[in-house]
Order: C-alpha cells, then sequence, then structure tokens
C-alpha cells in the first residue's frame, strides 16, 4: 500500500515540474504557459477587453398563434425590429416561419447602415443601400433559364398526367412530394 501511495505521489511531482522542463516556464493568469525566453519589452499578461454595451430597449411580443414581434436598442446604436409569423399549413404540416425586419448600425467609418429583411420559404432577402446590386442577367442566360424552367413545367404536367390514370404512380408521386417538403431526394419518378 505504501509503494502505491509512494508511486502517485511520485507521478504527481512529476507531471507538476514536468511543466517546466517542456519548455514552457511560468504560467500567465489565465494558466497559458509562457516562453521562458527573456523580453525586456514584454508587458506582464497582456489581454484583450471588450467593452460592456448595455441593452436600451427589449421588448419581445407571443402569440398563442406563433406569431411574435421583436424588437432591442443597444448602447451602441444598433436597433433591430422583427415580426414573424407561420403560415401554409395545410401544404406543409409544420408551417412556414415567415420573418421580417430591419436593423441599423453604424460602419467603423461613421456611415448608419440600415437593412431590410424577409425571411420564408424563399430564404433570406435583404436590401439596403450598402448591398451591390447585381447586373442584369444577360438575354442568352435568361433564355436559357426560360427553357430549363420550361422543361421543369412540361416535366411535372407529364407525371400529373400519368398519376391521373396510374394510382400505383400517383401514390409514388404523392410521397415524392412529402419527401420533398421534408428536405429528402427520393429520385426520377419518369422511369418507374
Amino acid at each position: 500500500m505504501k509503494m502505491l501511495i509512494l508511486s502517485i505521489v511520485s507521478m504527481l511531482v512529476f507531471a507538476c515540474s514536468g511543466q517546466h522542463h517542456h519548455g514552457h516556464g511560468h504560467l500567465s493568469a489565465n494558466n497559458i504557459p509562457r516562453d521562458e525566453k527573456p523580453d525586456h519589452h514584454r508587458h506582464e499578461d497582456l489581454r484583450e477587453t471588450s467593452t460592456w454595451i448595455p441593452i436600451l430597449k427589449y421588448n419581445k411580443e407571443q402569440s398563442e398563434d406563433g406569431s411574435y414581434k421583436t424588437e432591442y436598442e443597444t448602447g451602441n446604436s444598433i436597433i433591430h425590429e422583427e415580426t414573424g409569423f407561420l403560415k401554409d399549413f395545410e401544404t406543409n404540416p409544420n408551417g412556414v416561419l415567415v420573418q421580417h425586419g430591419q436593423y441599423s448600425y453604424q460602419s467603423p467609418e461613421g456611415t448608419l447602415v440600415n437593412v431590410q429583411y424577409t425571411a420564408d420559404e424563399n430564404g433570406f432577402r435583404a436590401t439596403g443601400d450598402h448591398i451591390p446590386t447585381p447586373p442584369a442577367i444577360p438575354d442568352e442566360i435568361q433564355k436559357g433559364l426560360d427553357q430549363i424552367y420550361a422543361g421543369i413545367k412540361l416535366q411535372q404536367e407529364r407525371l400529373e398526367q400519368r398519376a391521373k390514370t396510374d394510382p400505383a404512380f400517383a401514390k409514388k408521386l404523392e410521397e415524392r412530394r412529402v419527401a420533398n417538403q421534408n428536405g429528402q431526394y427520393i429520385g426520377l419518378l419518369e422511369n418507374q
């Protein structure tokens, strides 16, 4: 038993003294090893600090139907307002969250930046004077996109027509729609 205790104590002493022998000398205030190299210009324990920013205004209203409104303002001139609600329960069992909002802040250059946004089933879309406007789509590319869209629409019409005459295929088509709504992909149906 004495041998076991002596072994444990020896390991602890070795482990504690090992920090000095691995090129790491003193520990900083955050227990981070510092090099032993002499540096006459080094300041003791340099750390970045962050400034505390007060919340000047905060309000959140939540309704039983899932809709909400929230707003806040901080001491460094950030202002944010947002409303949200759920829609489309008929086509999506969980509904679709729709959010509209705006926020503003001061850039490092001192310019006031205003952003308005919408987030829904079509993604996140933001507008603001600081956001670059994309160039117009060239006619050739737009024609190609129109042809792709027409092909997709034609394929959907064919699938719908086949589903009207083939109940088994109609079931597979419905399963595919549900899977797509859930973010899954189950493959093409045209060859089935």
